[in-house]
């Protein structure tokens, strides 16, 4: 009779631990968290039951689709711009925007050398250097506001690639079609193939910020899964991956 009862106990924490139903939350996020932000939230899926569906893509382009209608959820900007914009255009939750992360920006290289980031020019002569979007993907506004800061932007501009996202910036100098790139510091620690030559200076570009909000009508489950990315357990994933944290 004790174990019977036991059994029925245990049985009822489950249920109470498992949704009735599932859910499926699309969430649109900046390039630059592909593969940290799928680990982050492993363990709310595993918790929950829910089913997290991550689109990366850089942060214009998202910001684009779902003021086109696209089905998204949440929203992981890496810039505010992005996300002022959905808010001025209503289609942010109320009261659930927040900062969730912040990023430095580095110059990168495949040589493992230091570099003086005023003997750029001279270093790179006839090779490319691989930027995202300089006019709409943020880790492209940020490299292009850093080089102007420190007077380098006119002398590299006719030397820059510019690739759809900081993400296909990263592979360009990986692969080895370019020698230099900008790209954030999380971006460098995810990939081996590449090395920090240098890191812009704080000052040179607007801080880097990952504002995040549910989008409006996505209700609480979106809202559960953005509180659980703003928690401890998922902010120490962020930190590993070289993300700095509010």
């Amino acid at each position: 009779m004790r174990r019977l009862a036991r059994l029925s106990c245990g049985l009822a924490a489950l249920l109470l631990a498992t949704p009735a139903t599932a859910e499926r939350v699309l969430v649109f996020a900046a390039a630059s968290l592909g593969g940290t932000l799928d680990e982050a939230l492993a363990p709310w899926e595993a918790a929950t039951g829910h089913d997290a569906v991550v689109a990366y893509a850089g942060s214009s382009a998202l910001a684009r689709q779902i003021e086109a209608g696209a089905p998204a959820q949440v929203f992981i900007s890496a810039n505010e711009a992005w996300m002022d914009s959905l808010d001025a255009a209503a289609l942010l939750a109320p009261g659930t925007r927040r900062d969730l992360l912040g990023n430095s920006l580095v110059l990168i290289s495949g040589e493992a050398d230091v570099l003086a980031l005023e003997d750029l020019p001279q270093t790179l002569g006839e090779g490319w250097l691989a930027m995202a979007l300089t006019q709409a993907v943020p880790a492209g506004i940020y490299g292009r506001e850093a080089l102007v800061s420190l007077d380098l932007w006119d002398s590299l501009e006719p030397r820059v690639v510019q690739a759809e996202d900081v993400r296909a910036a990263l592979a360009l100098v990986a692969l080895g079609e370019a020698p230099f790139g900008i790209t954030y510091a999380s971006d460098a620690a995810a990939e081996p193939r590449v090395h920090v030559a240098a890191t812009f200076p704080a000052d040179s570009h607007a801080p880097i910020r990952y504002p995040a909000a549910a989008l409006a009508g996505s209700g609480p489950v979106a809202v559960d899964l953005l509180d659980w990315l703003s928690g401890p357990e998922a902010g120490q994933v962020f930190a590993a991956a070289g993300f700095d944290l509010p």
